[in-house]
């Protein structure tokens, strides 16, 4: 098994870890009632998805 000879530096870590970076998640328009929501999934507001009722919304 592969074992690190020696010890990773706080700042070596540090700075590979500065490169992870969160992205705004990309939101479209509802074709059904113009709500955000994200791409392929199901409306939560109105429950449309493909413009079809796929889930009750109460």
């Amino acid at each position: 098994m592969a074992v690190p000879k020696r010890k990773k530096s706080r700042s070596n870590t540090r700075h590979r870890r500065s490169q992870w970076k969160t992205t705004v998640p990309t939101l479209v328009a509802c074709p059904q009632c113009r709500e955000p929501k994200l791409p392929h999934t199901a409306c939560a507001s109105c429950g449309t998805y493909d413009r079809r009722q796929v889930i009750e919304v109460s």
